[in-house]
């Protein structure tokens, strides 16, 4: 079977080499450029602080459900609610448009991240990049990327259960702020803290769910995919899924 152009081009980004016989398709693009973050966080917003488990009302998710961007920046900028502020460098919100059609959720910063503010920078983040290319996709203009977690774990740990429920409420609004109509959940932390799953990315792979009402397709992370080359070719086809959701076809 013949695939389109823009599949054949996801391909070539990825670096799997299923091009037709004697096609040469000449060296791939240049990296996209970084992206800028034009917010620029105030003073933070003074929340609640969490309710008592049990007690039914959460007053802090509740005032982070009301921010706009600009208050959101400060409010993660500014955020105590767990341990890890004490190690971080910066904060990390996010990166893209403040509205987009497709959103990148990813698990935590990593040391290059936290260095530079900035989600999935280095080689894992040029990957990204690339898979992004192949869909007429970059950073900069239609697509916003974020973690689950906005500050990095010491030693790039796993995310904890009460890290990841602090966080939460950000991770929510950035949702309903940036409005997309298809979410792509890359790595396991991040799928299964949005899931509510301990089900492996392998057996949640290859269909659709669905987060805050939006529809939510499941892959690798980039950086498990430089190690792991096999499955480049199982994100790809996640991939496909998702530009298909956005194509209007059926799950």
């Amino acid at each position: 079977m013949e695939l389109d152009p823009r599949r054949l081009a996801m391909l070539r980004e990825m670096g799997l080499r299923l091009l037709p016989p004697g096609r040469d398709d000449g060296p791939a693009p240049a990296a996209a450029p970084e992206a800028e973050i034009a917010l620029v966080a105030a003073a933070p917003p003074e929340l609640p602080a969490e309710a008592p488990a049990g007690s039914g009302t959460d007053d802090r998710t509740a005032a982070i459900a009301t921010l706009d961007w600009e208050a959101l920046a400060a409010a993660v900028a500014g955020c105590r609610a767990c341990g890890l502020c004490e190690s971080r460098r910066n904060t990390v919100l996010g990166v893209g448009p403040a509205r987009a059609d497709w959103m990148v959720v990813g698990e935590a910063p990593g040391e290059q991240e936290d260095l530079r503010g900035e989600p999935f920078v280095g080689p894992a983040g040029q990957l990204l990049d690339n898979m992004l290319r192949a869909l007429g996709l970059d950073r900069r203009r239609n697509v916003y990327i974020a973690n689950v977690l906005k500050c990095r774990p010491p030693g790039n740990r796993n995310p904890q259960p009460d890290e990841v429920a602090r966080c939460e409420p950000f991770l929510r609004r950035q949702v309903a702020l940036v409005q997309p109509r298809v979410i792509l959940a890359m790595g396991r932390f991040a799928v299964q803290s949005l899931l509510q799953s301990q089900e492996p990315i392998g057996r949640l792979r290859g269909r659709v769910h669905a987060w805050q009402g939006v529809p939510l397709v499941v892959t690798y992370h980039p950086a498990y995919l430089l190690r792991n080359l096999p499955d480049k070719a199982k994100a790809w086809a996640d991939l496909c899924l998702a530009a298909d959701l956005m194509d209007g076809g059926a799950p």
